[in-house]
């Protein structure tokens, strides 16, 4: 990534397209707008276009969008008649193009290329700067300082400390090889802030992070499956500890959780206690 980080800086001083590689939650969108950010010679909007979602008449337009970076997210996903607007779009004078763009793709567009699925006067225009984002599993030493820039993040939004991680959750981040790469991180650190307790949130992490595990590289992982995993620990905790206190009267462990009867009974079958009500 120092490399990387490198090339970056450099890149604000000049205009010439970049073409990020890198599997899906690397931070691919992140850097192209780091980008924008550090140009000293655009002062336009960072304008984010799904390929995989554009028309023809779409591209044109958005290339005459005078100082604005266009991010071209899945540029692999770009149809044909959009793959040659766009390298309309690129091929005019000088002076006549005001616009930067910047792309991003987790496909091999080599391949693609070789394949016809990609044209090659195009990919050559795009790729004037290639920048390669290793995985999150090749570069592990940054796990720690990424975990911690996430809770920081989720404890502002949330309103809540940041917690202290153990650790053995510490050790576990590093030993895992990530799929999702940042966007899985990230929604680990959701997750965590969010239930407020470590233990509590790792025990439904556990079953996320491990479903992941054998999975194929840059598998999605979503924000709102962590944080599931986390809270469903979390309610099973506290349901039991009500159910604890109430000596298993579940009339009464129910008005407790402010929950009704059938509910409480419900969410019992699904954690998959057998313990017999007391009256």
């Amino acid at each position: 990534m120092r490399g990387v980080e490198a090339v970056i800086s450099e890149l604000g001083h000049s205009s010439v397209p970049v073409l990020l590689i890198g599997e899906r939650g690397t931070g691919k969108r992140t850097i192209a707008q780091r980008i924008h950010t550090g140009s000293s010679q655009l002062d336009g909007e960072f304008r984010i276009l799904s390929c995989s979602e554009l028309v023809s008449s779409a591209m044109a337009a958005n290339l005459s969008s005078t100082g604005t970076t266009l991010y071209l997210d899945e540029i692999g996903d770009l149809s044909p008649d959009c793959q040659r607007a766009l390298m309309e779009g690129l091929s005019n004078g000088p002076g006549e193009t005001h616009v930067r763009v910047i792309s991003g793709s987790s496909r091999d567009l080599e391949q693609e290329m070789r394949a016809g699925h990609f044209r090659e006067d195009l990919y050559y225009r795009l790729s004037g700067i290639c920048l390669r984002i290793p995985p999150l599993r090749q570069r592990k030493e940054d796990i720690p300082g990424l975990m911690n820039f996430f809770l920081v993040r989720y404890g502002e939004i949330f309103e809540r400390s940041v917690p202290a991680l153990s650790d053995s959750t510490a050790q576990l981040f590093v030993e895992h090889c990530w799929p999702g790469n940042l966007r899985e991180l990230e929604a680990a650190a959701q997750a965590i802030v969010a239930v407020g307790d470590e233990s509590v949130a790792m025990r439904g992490l556990r079953s996320v992070l491990g479903r992941h595990e054998n999975g194929a590289n840059g598998t999605r992982v979503s924000l709102k499956d962590a944080a599931r995993a986390a809270s469903r620990e979390a309610e099973k905790e506290l349901i039991l500890k009500v159910l604890t206190r109430t000596r298993w009267n579940r009339r009464r462990a129910a008005q407790e959780l402010q929950i009704s009867y059938k509910a409480l009974l419900y969410k019992l079958k699904q954690i998959g206690t057998k313990s017999t009500e007391l009256q």
